[in-house]
């Protein structure tokens, strides 16, 4: 695949998977040995673990939306920042739903390999969405 066919099949894969809640869509997008370089707590290997991380997100925040702020693509890999909003009004990590509104910011670097998602490594503000929660405290005077 090309770099820019690389960068449309991640934007798809969020928008289908991510935004519309179609977990199902993984197995037809997803290599089944997938390798998360940074597990979600809880997560187990391969296309099931992935299944099993989004749905926790989704769990948590029923009204997940991931926006694509940029995107960067070099030979399989392609690096996503992005932001996401959702109100907590499921349980999320251990934490009751708090129902508050966040936007939380990161940035993924994914592989794409034989047209299939193979690899992933996200990194995101999970300080500031416990802090949006109100179940870590802010900075200083907040």
């Amino acid at each position: 695949m090309t770099l820019e066919e690389n960068k449309t099949f991640m934007t798809f894969f969020i928008e289908e998977v991510i935004n519309k809640k179609k977990l199902d869509a993984v197995n037809d997008l997803v290599y089944e040995d997938f390798i998360e370089h940074i597990p979600f707590p809880g997560q187990g290997p391969g296309r099931e673990g992935l299944k099993f991380a989004l749905n926790s997100m989704f769990t948590g925040f029923p009204d997940m939306h991931w926006t694509v702020n940029e995107q960067i693509a070099e030979g399989e890999k392609v690096v996503t920042r992005f932001t996401w909003t959702g109100t907590q009004t499921g349980e999320f990590m251990g934490i009751p739903p708090t129902n508050k509104q966040v936007e939380v910011w990161g940035v993924v670097i994914d592989v794409v390999t034989d047209k299939l998602f193979s690899e992933s490594r996200i990194i995101m503000d999970t300080v500031g969405l416990l802090q949006q929660l109100g179940v870590m405290p802010g900075p200083a005077g907040k």
